[in-house]
This record gives structure tokens, sequence and C-alpha cells, in this order.
């Protein structure tokens, strides 16, 4: 079983805890001065790419966790690593907290990748078919796949018309296969960026090592447990990513990717001792 660590004295902004948010401010501030000037992208070059973009480098796997879209981003990310972050370091100490941290930055890219993977896979799929056999049934399907661009006054407009013009079905397809192809790469060069999958893994860690402690939010001025808030907010992710809205920006696997990867490592650490936290 691994040792408890002891500070000295319990520290508000431990360490860790502390360069983190430093870093993380910094990179926001960067991004802002240098986007504003016109000069460059951070968010762009140092934000997460399914491996298959031109935009993908392997460093970005874990530079992401640095950035943020906006200031409200940024803000509820710190907020998260400095409450949970704060009591995992003074309890774990720097090393074994830092190993955690970035365990679980690692372990939200991993999943939303892999997600992303079996998305794509599908989505090429059914490309494929429509491109061998190219028409507007099989064009209608693949749009359905999509709820913000089937829901689309523009598109709407273009399945109309095409489906009172099909006799004319050559005059469409060409604007058909360039929308799929758009698509494809719309879903190759998606990019995730932001600490949350790392914060959701901190949050994860709370709860195993301090599962009585009560937590209170604005939006739910109630007491509820530690272990209690990790089910609820997991439970959560899990719905929202299965439901594959579109429409919403969230990357909720990365989010149960810095849970399960911060679990497995926690069990690993205190395999010796399985009552720990329970």
């Amino acid at each position: 079983m691994y040792q408890k660590y002891k500070p000295s004295n319990f520290s508000s902004f431990p360490p860790v805890v502390k360069n983190l948010m430093i870093i993380n401010g910094l990179c926001f501030l960067a991004h802002i001065v240098l986007k504003g000037r016109g000069l460059y992208d951070l968010n762009m070059h140092l934000g997460l790419y399914y491996p298959e973009s031109s935009y993908f480098r392997p460093f970005q796997i874990i530079t992401n966790v640095f950035m943020h879209a906006d200031f409200m981003h940024l803000f509820f990310n710190m907020f998260g690593l400095w409450m949970f972050g704060s009591k995992l370091e003074n309890y774990w100490g720097p090393k074994r907290f830092f190993i955690y941290y970035f365990v679980t930055a690692f372990g939200a890219s991993a999943l939303h990748l892999g997600v992303n993977a079996a998305e794509i896979f599908q989505f090429k799929q059914a490309a494929a078919a429509f491109f061998n056999n190219a028409n507007y049934d099989s064009f209608y399907q693949i749009i359905q796949s999509d709820n913000r661009l089937a829901n689309s006054s523009e598109m709407a407009d273009f399945l109309i018309n095409w489906k009172e013009d099909l006799p004319n079905t050559g005059a469409y397809l060409d604007e058909a296969k360039r929308i799929v192809e758009l698509m494809l790469q719309g879903k190759l060069n998606g990019v995730i960026i932001g600490a949350s999958g790392a914060v959701y893994g901190l949050l994860l860690g709370f709860g195993m090592l301090f599962p009585n402690t009560e937590i209170i939010l604005l939006f739910f001025p109630f007491p509820i447990k530690a272990k209690y808030f990790v089910v609820i907010f997991g439970l959560i992710e899990l719905y929202e990513g299965l439901q594959n809205n579109p429409s919403d920006n969230v990357a909720h696997f990365a989010h149960l990717g810095g849970m399960l990867f911060g679990f497995v490592l926690i069990k690993i650490w205190n395999k010796t001792n399985r009552n720990q936290f329970y």
C-alpha cells in the first residue's frame, strides 16, 4: 500500500495545482493576444485532432489540456482543479498528484479518440455506400445522422428541391457528394481543448478518497456526499455522450476517460488495501 503524504501544513494552493493554474492562465492569455493580432491560433495548433487529420500532432494528446475556448471555460476548469486538486495533492503529495493528473488527462484524450475512431469508421462505411450508389435515399440517410445539418433550413430546401426534381437527379449529385465529403472532413478535423477530462478525473479521485464529504453546488444548494456526486455526474456524461448530439460541443467521453483512468490508477495504487476508500 502506498504511504499517505503528510504535509507540514495544509496548503490551499499546493505547488502542482498552483503551477497548473498559472500555466493554463498563461496559455489562455497567449492565445487571446496572438489570435487577436491575427498572428497565431494556439487552440488550433495545440488542441487535439483525430490522427487521420492533417492537423494532428502527437504532442496534442497532452497540450490540449492547457488550452481553453473562452474565459468561462477556463474559469470553471480552474475552479474544479483548485477545489478537488488541492485536497488530492495535500493528501498524495506533489509527485503522485502530478502523475495522477496527467494520467487522467491522457485517459481523457485516449477515450475521446477511441470513440471518434468508431464514429468515423461507421460514417466512412455509410459514405462509401453512398458514393458506390449515389442517390437521393442514400444521401438522405447520411444527412439524418447529423441533427444540426438535417434540421438546417438550407439542407431542408436542398432535399425538397431534389425530391421534387428527381428526373434531374444528376444536377444534385455533385453537390450531395461535396456535402458528404465536407461532413467527413468535419469529423476528421474536429478539435477538443480544455482540462475538463483531467478535472473529472480529479472529481473521481476526490469521491473515492473522501466519499462522505458533502458538496454544495450553486445550482443545487443542498449538500450531497461526494460519492453520490461522482455517480450522478458520471451517469450524466454517459447519457449525454450516448446521445451523440452534433450540436453539443462538449467532449463527454473525454470526461468519462478522465474518470475511468483515474479509477483504474487509484485501484492499482490501492490494490493491497481494498477498503481504503469505502
